[in-house]
């Protein structure tokens, strides 16, 4: 098991559609820490640790979001963890 950090900005139809319901979600069925929130582009932006793999396929939900969802775009930042979560929480 390799423990990293993620960090991304998902772009598209992401706020108001429940789209950080459906990545806390994602999360927690993932096994991974770290939050998630809207920020004032209109993007959703997210932190998360666990394990690589894990945090892959939470990657991967990201890019296919909930229903009303319209991803066009993620950037993604992989780094080194630093431990600060110890749950997933979506803010705001």
């Amino acid at each position: 098991m390799t423990k990293k950090r993620v960090e991304a900005v998902v772009s598209g139809r992401v706020q108001g559609v429940g789209y950080r319901f459906f990545a806390t979600h994602s999360a927690e069925q993932h096994g991974i820490c770290g939050v998630i929130r809207n920020n004032p582009q209109g993007q959703v932006e997210t932190v998360a640790e666990g394990d690589e793999e894990a945090l892959k396929q939470y990657l991967a939900d990201l890019r296919k979001g909930p229903v009303k969802s319209d991803v066009t775009g993620l950037q993604v930042t992989w780094t080194d963890p630093t431990d600060e979560y110890h749950s997933f929480e979506a803010i705001g």
